[in-house]
């Protein structure tokens, strides 16, 4: 079946009559094929936006969800060729796996035979081949939720909503799932929506990220985009980002006049005018006093954190975080601070600047 391209259109979403938004005038669409992770903060919206892809909320008037140009808005779940796999996996317990796997088939009318064909195919996909007889009490709970996902491809559907399906696996089986679904999801080549609370799931996994904070889209685009090209201090914020040094944008766009002194940059589009420097840090250079460049700091505190060293330095009325693999500097050493321009990025200081689209 050819994969769907899903467009999600002035969603919004409420909780009962006068309610705030869940998620307000929401706008995004996932390409067919590729994976979209909807990341966001608890409470933010992102399940939110999930179930009513799937039909079970309604959006508001003059909101709509449609798969490849046509509405489904209207549609009960069953008929929207969706399948939702969700963080607990809800097997029926007195079937054996294959036909747990079988049972949207067998609603479908399809053959016993065939059934059990297609069950073992995807058990065999999902690393269970031998297991079509057990029964979900047999299996630990990490196998339970490859079931799960084996059930759900089983239709062949059109678009793969998963809700956090790793929340509940400890380290190990959910490296091992995140794994198995990125592998599955370009195998069945699906168009699939992946909500998640988590920057490094939804950068591994994801070809896109739609960013949802307080119900509203922040920023959407390539994982690498929300490192490189925060679009707001929110966004920043939420990737970690903790180097911020307020200053002014020069006319030509290459020069930001911080604090601290001025920044060279890449050019960034905004126009000149107040905006915020940002440098992550392990963008953020020390080196020794002698060194030409960069600016004058002075260490003031570092540790050890797994194979990092995080430094503070301060660097004129300015603190900056840097992380560098060696302990080379003590606190009190001085330093030269250097910030490569092609690590500085800026954001306007209006916090409602508007949505990037990152391609």
């Amino acid at each position: 079946m050819k994969a769907a391209e899903l467009t999600i259109t002035n969603l919004t979403i409420r909780y009962g009559p006068g309610a705030a938004p869940a998620v307000a005038h929401l706008s995004l669409a996932a390409r067919p094929g590729e994976l979209l992770a909807l990341l966001g903060p608890s409470g933010s919206g992102k399940s939110t936006t999930l179930r009513a892809v799937a039909g079970f909320l309604a959006p508001e008037p003059g909101g709509d969800i449609a798969l490849d140009g046509r509405s489904i808005r209207d549609l009960p779940p069953e008929r929207r060729e969706t399948a939702l796999v969700f963080q607990q996996p809800t097997l029926f317990p007195h079937m054996s796996l294959a036909d747990n796997i079988g049972f949207g088939l067998l609603m479908r009318c399809v053959g016993r035979a065939e059934r059990r064909r297609e069950a073992e195919r995807l058990l065999a996909a999902v690393q269970l081949a031998g297991y079509a007889d057990r029964r979900p009490h047999q299996i630990s709970g990490g196998q339970r939720q490859r079931v799960a996902l084996a059930r759900a491809l089983a239709t062949r559907p059109r678009l793969l909503l998963l809700d956090e399906p790793f929340a509940a696996l400890d380290p190990e089986l959910r490296d091992e799932m995140r794994a198995l679904v990125r592998s599955l999801q370009r195998a069945e080549q699906v168009t699939t929506l992946l909500v998640t609370h988590d920057q490094q799931e939804a950068s591994l996994l994801a070809d896109r990220i739609a960013l949802i904070i307080g119900g509203r889209l922040q920023q959407i685009g390539p994982p690498e985009a929300f490192y490189e090209r925060p679009a707001s201090l929110a966004v920043a914020r939420f990737f970690g980002a903790q180097n911020f040094l307020p200053g002014t944008l020069d006319a030509g766009g290459g020069v930001v006049r911080t604090a601290v002194g001025p920044l060279p940059l890449r050019q960034d589009g905004l126009p000149p005018g107040p905006v915020t420097a940002i440098i992550r840090p392990e963008h953020v250079r020390l080196a020794c006093p002698t060194t030409d460049g960069g600016l004058p700091g002075l260490v003031r505190e570092r540790q050890f954190i797994g194979g990092m060293h995080r430094y503070i330095v301060e660097v004129g009325p300015a603190q900056l975080a840097a992380l560098q693999p060696t302990a080379l500097y003590q606190p009190g050493d001085a330093v030269r601070v250097l910030l490569p321009k092609e690590h500085v990025a800026v954001v306007p200081d209006e916090q409602d600047a508007g949505i990037m689209q990152a391609e």
